[in-house]
Parts: structure tokens; sequence; C-alpha cells
């Protein structure tokens, strides 16, 4: 059975990335760069931009803002913790019921595992 979690962690948070990857090199940031502040390989960055990973779902219109505002905070050095604002923009797709209709989990079509976040609070 596929839980939400591992449909988040083989397609939405790659899917995260990408769209955050891109932004950055948008503006103008270097790969390496980009590998560095994410904390990921450069590897990882160029796959993401070349659409080689991270684009088996599009996730842009959805947290089209909120990575804007990230690359935004990652550009001015705003922010420290990376990783907690990717969880944050993960929880939203969760709560906006995205990954409910990607149709990918094996739980029946009454699930209310992700409507269930609303409750709960990244520290």
């Amino acid at each position: 059975m596929k839980s939400p979690c591992e449909v988040i962690v083989w397609d939405v948070l790659p899917s995260i990335r990408a769209a955050l990857a891109e932004e950055l090199v948008q503006r103008g940031l270097s790969q390496k760069e980009i590998s560095k502040r994410l904390g990921i390989t450069p590897a990882a960055v160029s796959q993401y931009v070349s659409k080689k990973r991270g684009c088996k779902i599009d996730v842009k219109e959805v947290i089209k803002d909120e990575i804007k505002e990230l690359a935004d905070e990652i550009i001015q050095g705003k922010i420290d913790n990376v990783v907690l604002k990717t969880c944050e923009i993960c929880m939203k797709l969760r709560r906006n019921r995205v990954v409910c209709g990607l149709n990918k989990c094996d739980v029946d079509d009454e699930c209310t595992i992700c409507l269930s976040l609303n409750s709960l609070t990244v520290q």
C-alpha cells in the first residue's frame, strides 16, 4: 500500500525542489550556488532544471507564490532552514488535496489523512 508520504517523497518533494531550482536559476543563481543553498547535490539541481527529475506533477500553479517567496528569502539570506519551509509548502499541498488528486495513494476514497493535517503545525 502506498501512503501519502510515499507519494510525497517520490513525486511531490521533487516537484517542489524542481520549481524552486527553476525559480532560482531564473533569478541568476548558478546551479552550484543553488545546490549549496538547498543542501542538495549539483547533479540533482541539474536534473531538476533539465526536467529529468521532479517533473511528474505540476505543482507550480498551486504553490507559485510560496516558491517565489522562498526564492526571495534564499537570495536575501533570510532563511536558515529551507527544509522547514519546504515542509510547510508540502503541508499546504496536502491540505489542498493535491496529493489526493494524483490518484497514486492506495487509500480508499474516504481517506482524510492529508486533510487531518489542518490541525498539525510544523515546529
